[in-house]
């Protein structure tokens, strides 16, 4: 039995002949394989064994999307709203979203969530949510009802496939790796799986703690069985350049027993709530880490707490280069 053209292309690729097998993936797509497309804008993406380029991969995309590859109509439209490739635009994104709408029950419903929120022309919120004071040293703000409970299970669903044991990262190499402080399962919502909903959220964070979206990493979510915590910790990085300013964490739900949060050096405890959020700024006004930021997700005793989290840089960050 012969290997089909996407087959014999993985397994060049796979034995390191990408010249090879890059040729066959665009003979392929010339000749109006969706999947050769796709293929070839992903390795482009990646970067894995052929150099990353970004502006490649959308033109493969776009003629994946032209021959008809939904998949790759989804992923072109988070890469049109983020910037990946191409500058940023939300309203060629939010377009390309009501185009695919009229087929995929996927993008119908992004699309409806969207239409639920007050969003500028940019994807902006008209108006940013007021937050709670809870804590001047550190500054800890609370977002009541951040996150609608149809936003909590859209954020949950994207990364219900992906997630997988949570890492940290190494202060010695700067890669993740996995750590008993942090026993979670965890998936990041990196700027391939960025959908309009996704950014929407990202550029509400965004806006309720002053900063821009593209100082943020990319919105990571939790999930923490019974028994699951992440023990004493600071979000700030170990000599980072660019480091960890601030933090946002939403909860995704309720419901489950334990899973608060605690700064111990502030005496200050959180009890969960579906939908709410928390701020808090990671550095000292010198621009060092502030020891007293260091908190913890205590155990869950009872059912599945969901957790997103969003870490924002002190500068802008490239999520394609992040470890």
């Amino acid at each position: 039995m012969h290997d089909t053209p996407i087959a014999e292309a993985q397994r060049l690729l796979d034995r390191g002949d990408t010249v090879a097998a890059v040729a066959l993936l665009e003979r392929g797509a010339a000749a109006g394989s969706a999947e050769a497309a796709m293929l070839l804008a992903v390795c482009y993406l990646r970067g894995e064994r052929v150099w990353r380029d970004l502006a490649r991969a959308r033109a493969h995309l776009r003629r994946a999307v032209e021959i008809g590859h939904v998949d790759a109509a989804l992923m072109e439209i988070a890469l049109t709203a983020n910037g990946s490739g191409a500058p940023a635009d939300w309203a060629r994104a939010f377009g390309l979203l009501e185009l695919a709408a009229n087929a995929d029950p996927v993008a119908a419903e992004q699309l409806r969530l969207l239409r639920a929120m007050d969003l500028d022309v940019s994807g902006m919120p008209r108006t940013v949510p007021p937050g709670e004071p809870v804590s001047t040293a550190p500054r800890i703000t609370r977002f009541p009802r951040f996150f609608s409970p149809a936003e909590c299970a859209h954020v949950a669903g994207v990364t219900g496939a992906l997630l997988a044991p949570a890492r940290v990262i190494d202060p010695v190499t700067g890669q993740w790796r996995a750590h008993p402080v942090r026993t979670s399962d965890d998936a990041a919502i990196g700027p391939a799986q960025e959908d309009l909903v996704i950014r929407a959220l990202n550029l509400r964070i965004a806006a309720a703690s002053g900063t821009r979206v593209e100082q943020g990493e990319a919105l990571t979510v939790l999930r923490y069985r019974p028994g699951q915590q992440f023990r004493p910790h600071l979000d700030t990085i170990a000599g980072a350049a660019n480091q960890r300013r601030a933090t946002m964490l939403v909860y995704l739900n309720e419901g489950y027993g334990g899973g608060e949060t605690h700064f111990p050096n502030a005496n200050v405890t959180i009890t969960p709530r579906g939908g709410d959020a928390i701020l808090f700024e990671n550095l000292r006004e010198d621009g060092r880490p502030d020891p007293a930021t260091r908190h913890a997700g205590l155990p869950v005793t009872q059912g599945v707490k969901w957790l997103a989290t969003r870490w924002i840089r002190a500068q802008v960050v490239d999520p394609w280069t992040l470890p």
